[in-house]
């Protein structure tokens, strides 16, 4: 299953140049993460306040390829590589056009409100299977 989130860039996110800031791709990847869990049938909010239970970024690999500009149409793919009783590991990448502008390999993990770990919620696992 890939999910797609389509981001514009705007003057905001770049530097002087024009071109996007680098730690902006993280924001764009993040909002693709939070679109992606939406649309699995998860609300974030109630699962906190009902089950205890947040995701934290455990770790992320990221390679930036070539540079997104100013007023760029881009398009963030997340796709589920692996999934455990408490992890998710995600691809993910940013394209404009057919050009791999960022990739990045995401490490999700669901904590319960003191930060341990916790099981991935049952709709999650259900929904990905």
């Amino acid at each position: 299953m890939t999910h797609r989130f389509p981001v514009h860039v705007y003057y905001e996110d770049t530097d002087l140049a024009g071109i996007v800031y680098y730690a902006n791709y993280l924001k764009f990847i993040e909002r693709a993460r939070t679109e992606w869990v939406r649309d699995l049938g998860i609300d974030q909010t109630e699962l906190k306040a009902n089950e205890g239970i947040v995701f934290a970024v455990r770790r992320v690999e990221a390679d930036y390829l070539m540079a997104a500009k100013f007023d760029d149409d881009l398009v963030v793919t997340t796709t589920l590589d692996t999934i455990s009783g408490a992890r998710i590991v995600l691809s993910q990448a940013v394209t404009r056009d057919k050009d791999m502008v960022f990739e990045a390999k995401v490490t999700l993990v669901a904590l319960s409100e003191t930060g341990s770990p916790a099981r991935l919620p049952a709709i999650l696992r259900r929904n990905l299977h």
